[in-house]
């Protein structure tokens, strides 16, 4: 039975400020790219991923800006799922803002067998959706810069770690 993530309104204070080094984007050129806020509490064993914004988000069939949206899946060292949530959808922007911070319970004895999933789609119709990208972080991190991220949420004692990670193609 997976369990639900709750969701809640990122605080501006908890949020990354735009100033910050680690908001520039990587600037690789017009790849895909999301800007992701990691926070892990061990007191509570809360991970809280909040989803930021996004950069070159493509809409691959038409020539028009794309309608996406951000899927979060959770999963344990098996591979099965734990949890999942996905963020709302902001319509006709290649570069979207979200801001939404999505909660998990993981114990801190689970953390470093958890793998966390984020799947970006372009909404086309009401039943079809495209892919746009992905990234995963922990466990099966797709990268070094996601395992690098990981870690430092490790290592944060609770404080929020963004960092910009460049979407891999389904």
């Amino acid at each position: 039975m997976p369990l639900g993530c709750d969701s809640q309104v990122s605080l501006s204070e908890v949020s990354c400020g735009e100033s910050t080094s680690s908001c520039q984007s990587l600037e690789h050129g017009s790849v895909p790219e999301i800007l992701i806020g990691l926070l892990y509490n061990a007191t509570t064993g809360r991970l809280s991923a909040e989803v930021i914004k996004g950069s070159h988000f493509k809409n691959l069939a038409a020539n028009r800006p794309p309608n996406t949206y951000v899927k979060l899946t959770l999963l344990n060292s098996m591979g099965q799922e734990m949890s999942k949530c996905k963020t709302s959808t902001r319509r006709g922007q290649p570069n979207p803002v979200y801001k939404e911070t999505f909660v998990f319970q993981v114990a801190l004895f689970q953390l470093s067998d958890v793998t966390l999933i984020l799947s970006v789609y372009n909404k086309r119709s009401m039943k079809r959706k495209e892919m746009i990208g992905w990234i995963s972080l922990g466990l099966n991190s797709s990268g070094e810069e996601e395992l690098r991220h990981w870690t430092a949420m490790k290592e944060s004692k609770g404080q929020q770690v963004c960092r910009w990670h460049a979407l891999l193609e389904s």
